[in-house]
């Protein structure tokens, strides 16, 4: 028999045992239905509490999370303290470990060549949760269970990798399709048109269900933790939301986001916009990204936008909108298996036959046209041009990943830059020496560090950029505080990093001058320069981003679980209201 004093006292206590008896009568569950269809769903969606014990206030976890440099133990405690040790679930696109069968029948493992990889890895080896990605090499099958696992171990930690299994048209027209043949040229200022094909799009949704379902599949609670990454999954948190309501998602979008005007060129822009609403966060990783991204919803969606709190109100849900510069692990653990500076500055010499003295420009990218590799080249042929050493003694390696080759006008930039560095080096080369080196295959983490160690100065010529890596990377590999930083004012990184060299790179002339600068700049003030890169770049590690982002999630899950025991205090009074009219 229904007994209203049971169902208040179970309400009034938060527990799950409101569920039970709730259910006890028919009547009471209309009478809370009819109740609770007057609240906003974002609050009702969360009535009963769940069993685990709270986390600490916010007060508390940012008072013990502002206590001493950032690391990976840190981190580690800011989950514990502050979200009960609850594992993290990443989905991003790129796996970062890639099983691939050699020509003699054994498997190499290739870690890829993305700065998304390279800040990820270092969070889940604190975290140790779960990486769900695309199972992109031809002996991941081979490594994985039958449901995609495979247990990838760094040596100090271990996390779970679930790979997720596309067909060749599906990676045809959800990867190469509308991933980067729509979105990435859309997001970028790089004066490449987008393409936008409707079976694209199609690939596109049920690609993005698919990876949807396996982080569904991989949650062990009610309420995960979910890190949805990049431009690949914008669809991905509107699906998760829907199969789990209380769940807590951070999206990040890495690459920019762009203005109103362009977004609206992409037939998809609403759902697009809809998609990422499904977050609890959406991360930028500049202010003026996440600006591009309120404007796109103010003039798309009616939604609320409010720009005092830098958040949205969508469908009764509300979605913080933050920018957190992504950053990279520090120290780095391939410091203390490298050779001292002067050693891979004698072996990398060596290795392009140049003499010891020889001065070494140094550039690492994948082979895509918004990296500014072609105004590079040409601003090192100007350095040539006015390069007062003997000839040998000045060298530009140039480390160019392919990168989407499937797609044409990636193949097509790949011939160009090769075309460019055979006229450059025909035009300067002499008695065997060329100037240019272009190394387009895959390095391993290891050697690009030993090319940072070896070299003067890297260039980093980005058009248009979310932040770019190697930027860090590069001052987090010159412990011996020397070499110099030529960098994008169209990345990110020129935002944190202010004492590089900080160039427009479509000005090749101005750039090849501030080049010259570059490679006959003083040891003290490359030593000044290189130490306050360093320290910003140690303040400012990927393990305060990454905790960054978990502590205003930890906010706000407090936030929403105190909403949701006010609501089912109302609720009870509600009821109690209505019975007395039984």
């Amino acid at each position: 028999m229904f007994n209203v004093s049971r169902v208040m006292s179970a309400l009034l206590a938060g527990s799950d045992e409101a569920a039970r008896v709730a259910s006890a009568s028919m009547a009471a569950v209309g009478v809370a239905v009819s109740a609770l269809a007057q609240a906003p769903r974002s609050q009702t969606t969360r009535v009963i509490a769940p069993p685990s014990p709270d986390p600490l206030e916010p007060a508390d976890a940012d008072a013990r999370a502002s206590k001493g440099p950032w690391t990976a133990a840190r981190l580690r405690q800011v989950l514990h303290d502050s979200l009960q040790g609850q594992r993290v679930i990443v989905v991003a696109n790129r796996e970062p470990r890639i099983h691939e069968w050699t020509p003699d029948g054994n498997v190499a493992v290739r870690h890829p060549a993305s700065g998304l990889v390279t800040a990820l890895e270092p969070v889940m080896r604190a975290c140790s949760g779960v990486w769900v990605a695309h199972g992109s090499g031809s002996a991941d099958r081979a490594h994985s269970d039958r449901n995609g696992r495979c247990l990838v171990s760094t040596g100090d930690a271990e996390y779970m990798l679930r790979r997720v299994w596309l067909s060749d048209d599906e990676e045809r027209g959800y990867y190469y399709g509308f991933a980067n043949e729509a979105l990435w040229p859309l997001c970028h200022l790089a004066h490449a048109h987008p393409v936008f094909r409707r079976d694209d799009w199609l690939h596109y949704q049920r690609i993005n269900q698919r990876f949807a379902d396996a982080v569904s599949a991989e949650a062990d609670c009610d309420d995960p933790i979910v890190l949805v990454q990049d431009y690949h999954f914008a669809l991905v948190p509107r699906m998760l939301r829907k199969r789990l309501p209380r769940a807590t998602i951070l999206t990040f979008w890495h690459i920019p986001w762009p203005n109103a005007e362009s977004l609206s060129i992409c037939p998809y822009h609403e759902p697009l916009l809809e998609g990422l609403l499904g977050s609890s966060i959406v991360g930028f990783q500049t202010p003026q990204h996440g600006q591009n991204f309120l404007e796109g919803i103010d003039r798309s969606l009616e939604a609320r936008v409010e720009r005092g709190e830098m958040a949205v109100a969508y469908q009764r849900q509300k979605t913080l909108v933050r920018a957190y510069p992504i950053s990279i692990e520090w120290p780095s653990r391939l410091t203390a298996g490298a050779a001292d500076v002067p050693e891979c500055r004698r072996a990398v010499r060596a290795e392009l036959n140049l003499p010891p003295d020889a001065k070494l420009v140094v550039s690492v990218d994948r082979l895509d046209y918004t990296k500014g590799i072609e105004e590079r080249l040409r601003a090192f042929e100007h350095v040539l041009e006015r390069w007062q050493g003997p000839p040998g003694t000045l060298a530009f390696l140039q480390v160019g990943a392919p990168s989407r080759v499937r797609i044409d006008r990636y193949r097509e930039f790949g011939e160009r830059v090769r075309r460019e560095v055979g006229r450059i080096n025909a035009r300067f080369g002499q008695h065997g020496f060329e100037p240019v080196a272009l190394a387009d295959r895959h390095y391993e983490p290891p050697e690009v560090f030993r090319l940072y160690r070896a070299a003067d100065v890297c260039y980093v010529s980005s058009l248009h950029d979310g932040m770019n890596l190697v930027a860090k990377e590069f001052a987090s590999a010159r412990d011996d505080d020397q070499g110099v930083l030529l960098l994008s004012r169209f990345a990110g990184a020129a935002r944190e990093l202010t004492e590089a060299l900080v160039v427009n790179p479509y000005d090749v002339e101005a750039v090849a001058d501030i080049l010259v600068a570059a490679l006959t700049m003083g040891v003290k003030e490359q030593r000044e320069r290189m130490q306050a890169l360093r320290q910003q770049i140690a303040e400012f590690n990927v393990y305060r981003w990454a905790g960054r982002m978990l502590l205003d999630a930890t906010r706000l899950r407090h936030h929403e679980r105190l909403q949701g025991r006010l609501q089912m205090r109302l609720t009870a009074r509600r009821m109690e209201r209505a019975s007395r009219f039984a």
